[in-house]
């Protein structure tokens, strides 16, 4: 969820309020063993941080107690970090949260959040959820634009409570209305799908922006897809590339992939292909499966660079082996073909099978090919038929011939003529010249149709004219 990243991790970052030069240090020292609250807490922060003296994480646990048993919020807050992370004293949760609930009972707003997410999650204290709604509500109920954010994100995500997208709005209104961009975002986001308000598409726009003018880098993205496709307002892909190259530029990796997709095909920016590698670069080291199988293919072709298969074939490993169907494709092809990498057929086929699952449908005609002819896989023309099949009932027009073949032969399945002539009529209406010349034949010879030699002919013309050797020699033979 978006709002646990804001919680537990920066509230050592909340204390530290004053910054100590290390020429302070001995005055500090002394004003804080005369018991000066606030030199206690600085000479804390100075030992935390290794400023004015060397890091000591343990001297700053034992100088924030100090601090912390006089009551002071900060420090109560500090000390509960430290014992939530195990910093100058043995992690200890429970200890963390009971410091977290002295500064929460004082009104604190990080520590009545903390203590909502530890309630939530069952850390230092029993898990209970109406306890943790409880103390969200009172931060939120403070103004706080960061609790109502996360007392927004509670109801809408249905943390701890049943999921109430109305209310998840109300509390993203209010922290949106103080300028919070990650509750401008998620409002955005409530508008745009309708979520618990009707859907308005304007308002999601000026939500992202208000959000995106604020640097947050999925309002920036999201800005550029609503661009990309006119998602609510007038398309413009020079815009679109604008929000993405912002996006892009922070690290957002989908608009990585997105910005050199963009310079690849010169879409909303003039085409340049070594822009277009470099951000499928950027996004492929951070992992990206697409932008990896993106790569790929750029090598593989040679579009913009040298063609380089090993390099290819790398990027197409990274990608299917995090599940990319079309890498998948690919890398089996290339293990079929033997190019950037030893040729192996069974390794092809294992790499087709996953992609075929995933119903990438060259993969699933690939794959059918490989049972028929029994190439690195045991030869099973009920399996071959089976995934033919499924690759024809996508509208593959190579798979739909095939299939029409495996019903003319037999292969797989019983010999049907007229299920031949279906598929064979199926693939001829995308100008396939092969399913062309098979209505040819079975008119010729009258299988499965009333025989005509004249419409037969006529097929065999259209299929020589659309590139069928076969058909054309039966034209010249019949002359």
């Amino acid at each position: 969820m978006l709002f646990k990243k804001t919680v537990l991790g920066t509230m050592l970052l909340l204390g530290f309020t004053t910054s100590i030069m290390a020429s302070e240090f001995d005055d500090t020292l002394k004003l804080a063993e005369q018991g000066n609250i606030e030199a206690q807490f600085n000479l804390g922060s100075m030992y935390y941080k290794g400023e004015g003296v060397k890091e000591d994480k343990r001297k700053a646990f034992e100088w924030f107690q100090k601090v912390a048993e006089q009551g002071d919020v900060n420090g109560q807050i500090i000390l509960g970090d430290m014992y939530y992370k195990g910093e100058g004293v043995k992690q200890d949760k429970t200890k963390a949260f009971e410091w977290f609930q002295k500064a929460a009972d004082q009104g604190s707003v990080r520590g009545q959040i903390v203590l909502g997410e530890m309630y939530y999650k069952g850390e230092g204290v029993e898990q209970n959820n109406e306890k943790s709604l409880e103390w969200y509500q009172k931060a939120a109920e403070q103004e706080d634009a960061m609790a109502q954010f996360i007392l927004g994100a509670v109801y809408e995500f249905g943390q701890g409570v049943k999921k109430d997208n109305k209310k998840a709005v109300e509390w993203y209104q209010k922290s949106a209305e103080q300028g919070y961009a990650d509750a401008q975002l998620n409002l955005g986001l409530m508008y745009r799908n309708g979520a618990g308000v009707k859907q308005d598409k304007i308002k999601a726009f000026e939500l992202y922006q208000k959000a995106a003018s604020q640097e947050l880098v999925t309002a920036q993205f999201n800005l550029g897809n609503m661009y990309l496709i006119g998602d609510g307002i007038k398309q413009d892909h020079k815009k679109a590339f604008e929000w993405y190259q912002k996006a892009a530029e922070q690290g957002y990796v989908a608009a990585q992939q997105n910005l050199g997709k963009m310079y690849h095909d010169g879409d909303g920016v003039k085409q340049d292909k070594a822009k277009a590698v470099e951000w499928y670069q950027k996004a492929a080291e951070q992992g990206l499966a697409v932008a990896q199988y993106s790569l790929g293919v750029i090598y593989t072709n040679g579009d913009g660079v040298k063609l380089d298969n090993e390099k290819a074939f790398d990027l197409f490993k990274k990608s299917a082996e995090q599940g990319y169907g079309d890498a998948q494709f690919n890398l089996g092809k290339m293990y079929h073909q033997g190019e950037g990498i030893k040729q192996d057929y069974q390794k092809a086929a294992e790499w087709y099978q996953k992609a075929a699952e995933q119903g990438v449908v060259e993969a699933q005609f690939n794959l059918g090919l490989m049972y028929l002819i029994g190439d690195g896989i045991k030869q099973d023309y009920k399996k071959s038929f089976e995934w033919v099949q499924k690759a024809a009932d996508q509208g593959y027009s190579d798979a739909q011939v095939n299939l029409g073949n495996m019903f003319y032969q037999g292969y797989g399945i019983k010999q049907d003529y007229k299920k031949a002539m279906e598929w064979y009529q199926r693939a001829a209406q995308r100008r396939n010249a092969e399913a062309q010349f098979g209505i040819g034949i079975l008119y010729y010879y009258g299988k499965g149709v009333e025989q005509n030699t004249q419409t037969a002919i006529s097929y065999f013309f259209l299929a020589c004219q659309n590139g069928s050797s076969e058909a054309c020699e039966v034209i010249e033979q019949s002359k």
